[in-house]
C-alpha cells in the first residue's frame, strides 16, 4: 500500500512538473511570437513613413530645384553673421523660402546646401560637419559633399537607414553660392522658385478636375 501511495505521489509530482513545463513554454512561445509581430509592425511603420515623406521621383535635384517658369537668381538674406555656427557645425536658415542648411567645415569656410536630407527630409543641419570636406545625415548616416551635395560613401548605412535605404536611389542635395554682406550671410536662390512651385501645384490639382482652363473635360 505504502510502494502504490508513493509511485502516486511521484506521478502526481511528474504531472504537475508537465503542466508547469507546457505553461512555460506556452507562455514563452506567445511571447516571442508577440515579438516578431512588434518587429515586423515597427519595420512596416518605417517603410510607411519613408515612401510618405520621400520625393516621388528620384532625380538629381540643381541649384534651381527643378522649378517651372522663368527663374531669378540672386542673392538674398539667410542669417545673421551672428548666428554663424563654430567650425565643424551647421544650423538652419531661409532663403527666398527654402529651407536652408549653412554650414562651416573645421577650417572655417561657409557653405549653403538644402536643409532636407533625402530620402525621408529631416534637417540637414542636425548633421556633423566633417573635416573630409563632407556632412552627414544625423539619423541615417549619409554623407553628402559640401561643394557638390553629392552623396559621398555609402548611402544610408545608420540605424534605420538600413533597413529603408535600399527602397530609394542615392539622390544627393541641392548647393547654393553663399556670401557675407555685412552683418548678413546671403544665399542665391531662385527667388521665383516657390511662386513657380504653387503655380505648377495649383494648375496640376484645377487640371485634375479639368478646370485649368476654365472648362470641364
Amino acid at each position: 500500500t505504502e510502494s502504490r501511495l508513493f509511485e502516486t505521489a511521484k506521478m502526481d509530482d511528474f504531472l504537475y512538473d508537465y503542466r508547469i513545463s507546457y505553461c512555460i513554454k506556452s507562455t514563452i512561445s506567445k511571447v516571442l511570437l508577440s515579438f516578431d509581430k512588434m518587429k515586423l509592425a515597427v519595420f512596416a511603420t518605417l517603410v510607411a513613413v519613408a515612401a510618405a515623406f520621400a520625393p516621388a521621383s528620384q532625380i538629381k535635384r540643381s541649384t534651381a530645384l527643378n522649378a517651372v517658369g522663368k527663374q531669378k537668381l540672386q542673392y538674398v538674406p539667410c542669417i545673421s553673421t551672428d548666428d554663424l555656427p563654430a567650425p565643424g557645425s551647421a544650423t538652419s536658415g531661409v532663403a527666398g523660402g527654402l529651407a536652408i542648411c549653412i554650414a562651416v567645415d573645421p577650417a572655417g569656410k561657409v557653405y549653403a546646401l538644402g536643409d532636407k536630407c533625402p530620402p525621408v527630409n529631416q534637417p540637414l543641419s542636425f548633421g556633423n560637419v566633417n573635416d573630409d570636406g563632407t556632412i552627414q545625415d544625423p539619423v541615417l548616416g549619409t554623407k553628402f559633399s559640401l561643394k557638390t551635395g553629392e552623396v559621398v560613401g555609402n548611402w544610408c548605412p545608420a540605424g534605420i537607414g538600413k533597413l529603408i535605404g535600399g527602397l530609394f536611389d542615392p539622390v544627393g542635395v541641392p548647393v547654393y553660392p553663399v556670401k557675407a554682406k555685412g552683418k548678413t550671410v546671403e544665399v542665391q536662390v531662385d527667388v521665383n522658385y516657390k511662386a513657380n512651385f504653387e503655380a505648377n501645384y495649383w494648375s496640376g490639382l484645377l487640371d485634375a478636375q479639368g478646370k485649368a482652363n476654365g472648362k470641364y473635360y
